[in-house]
């Protein structure tokens, strides 16, 4: 083959390997563009509940002179609370040993002549009651039976899935809304979802702090949860 007909065949194969670079070069391009074309919202759905459970955390402490004694006191009332829980219906799997402790008083705080003066047990129990109905007749009568510390009181859901789906259902709702008023914005047609992600949901419930025994039920007020879900949303823009 003479010199000059090789040469053009690798200038021509040369031209071909330009060209589909080219052309594949072009198509990313237009690829790239095209996905740039989306519009992207955060939408957030709330929902307001009814607790039907609370959780509260309560206790027995006491002070003697020996470790053991404060010890022994505190069992006593702490069973006597134990029995009295079971009596008014409070199932044994919502009851849980929260912290068991036995510390030291201590006459002051100077390393040369402090000393112990005595000793304080305590016994602090979770407990969770069902039924809202009976919970400030049941703090009542715990705090008769022994019970002289409360650590706070919580309500929620025991089935929370209801809310959470709702709540998430106005999430996505809140999203297109968001999309669709950027879109009309920005004079373009809204395109179909590309993509869902959800954050975290999360349930506030009203907290309230116990304080002093009462010789009446202890009045309980328990409001309402707020379930929260939100979604991140991407669309794409049709035109």
């Amino acid at each position: 083959m003479r010199r000059e007909t090789v040469t053009n065949v690798m200038k021509a194969a040369l031209m071909v390997i330009l060209t589909a670079g080219a052309v594949a070069v072009a198509g990313a391009g237009m690829a790239t563009a095209q996905e740039a074309r989306i519009i992207t919202t955060m939408g957030t759905g709330t929902v307001e509940a009814p607790p039907d459970m609370a959780t509260i955390r309560l206790g027995v402490t006491n002070q003697a002179s020996e470790a053991s004694a404060a010890m022994a006191a505190t069992s006593e009332a702490a069973s006597a609370v134990l029995d009295r829980l079971e009596a008014a219906g409070v199932a044994p799997r919502d009851v849980q040993t929260d912290q068991l402790s036995v510390q030291p008083l201590w006459s002051d705080y100077s390393a040369e002549t402090r000393r112990i003066t005595g000793f304080v047990a305590s016994n602090v129990l979770t407990v969770r009651v069902r039924d809202l109905d009976q919970l400030g007749t049941l703090l009542d009568l715990v705090m008769q039976d022994g019970a002289n510390t409360f650590n706070g009181l919580s309500f929620g859901l025991q089935e929370h899935k209801p809310a959470q789906d709702a709540a998430r259902a106005a999430a996505v709702r809140d999203a297109l809304d968001r999309a669709a008023q950027l879109a009309d914005a920005a004079g373009v047609t809204l395109g179909p979802v590309q993509t869902i992600s959800e954050q975290a949901g999360v349930a506030r419930p009203m907290m309230m702090e116990m304080a002093a025994a009462r010789s009446a039920d202890v009045p309980v007020a328990p409001g309402e949860l707020t379930v929260t879900a939100q979604v991140s949303v991407v669309f794409a823009i049709a035109d």
